[in-house]
């Protein structure tokens, strides 16, 4: 699941479902935390009553180990990133932001950051391939920090660069890449943006990420996982797609309810997309 958005009955819903399932493992595709919070409630309280103490439960209740990996999205603030941490250094979840883990006869990877967008929080976005920004897009130096990052970070940091070091830390084949962007001109990243313009100029309708997509073309992973762009299934009719060998999948949802995708490495083409209603 992806993009949650801080939604308490999706949260509650998602929890139900994997505790009656017990599936496995569950693949957290960031944009976790509310926009804003409600009076009286720290972020660190919001993530220990909703998601933290539910992960824990569920771990202390099973009689199977189910594991939890975890990244977060562009409107997660980074500030908040130590509570992930802590949390991976206690155990309950593992967040895997720009990291790389055996699991089983495989491995799980993660990675937050995103192409530059129109939003002004900038602490998971960085230039994709070079120092260019799409139309309409604010560029990773402007906009809004919560955490300080190096000017030269900011100013010369690819995702195609980082992309290059995490395909160094397993054998892509054999790896499931957890990511918050999509990979570019996909069916996973068609925002709704046809017949836009900024000074005259047309916004691409296509928003995700073009080191994103040469990494899948050059090193076929097992799979990949998405989310950031809500209403590219809606636009588009599909929530997956295969390029050669690699299947990839999208959780992000333009809607109310909860999307959930279950799959089995061993059967991808089998894989189903869910929208849950909540209350």
């Amino acid at each position: 699941m992806s993009d949650i958005h801080g939604s308490i009955p999706r949260f509650q819903h998602l929890f139900q479902i994997i505790s009656q399932e017990k599936p496995d493992a569950v693949f957290v595709g960031g944009d976790i935390l509310p926009l804003h919070l409600v009076k009286h409630t720290t972020m660190k309280k919001f993530l220990e009553t909703t998601f933290f103490s539910e992960i824990k439960k569920i771990r202390n209740e099973c009689n199977k180990k189910i594991r939890f990996f975890v990244i977060m999205g562009n409107d997660d603030p980074r500030m908040y990133e130590h509570l992930f941490m802590n949390a991976d250094t206690v155990g309950f979840l593992d967040y895997i932001h720009q990291k790389t883990i055996s699991y089983k006869k495989q491995y799980i990877a993660g990675y937050s950051f995103v192409p530059p967008t129109p939003f002004q929080l900038k602490d998971w976005e960085r230039y994709d391939i070079s120092q260019y920004v799409d139309v309409g897009a604010v560029p990773p130096d402007q906009g809004k920090r919560t955490v300080d990052v190096p000017l030269d970070e900011i100013q010369y940091s690819t995702i195609a660069d980082d992309l290059e070091i995490l395909s160094k830390q397993s054998p892509a084949r054999k790896t499931i890449y957890l990511f918050h962007s999509p990979p570019y001109h996909s069916c996973l990243d068609r925002a709704d943006l046809h017949g836009k313009k900024v000074d005259h100029a047309p916004i691409d309708v296509h928003v995700g990420s073009i080191a994103i997509q040469r990494f899948i073309a050059l090193h076929q992973p097992l799979l990949t996982l998405h989310g950031h762009v809500h209403e590219s299934a809606q636009i588009t009719g599909c929530w997956k797609q295969k390029v050669d060998g690699t299947y990839s999948f999208s959780a992000a949802h333009h809607g109310p309810e909860l999307a959930v995708v279950r799959f089995d490495t061993r059967h991808l083409n089998d894989a189903t997309r869910e929208l849950v209603v909540v209350s």
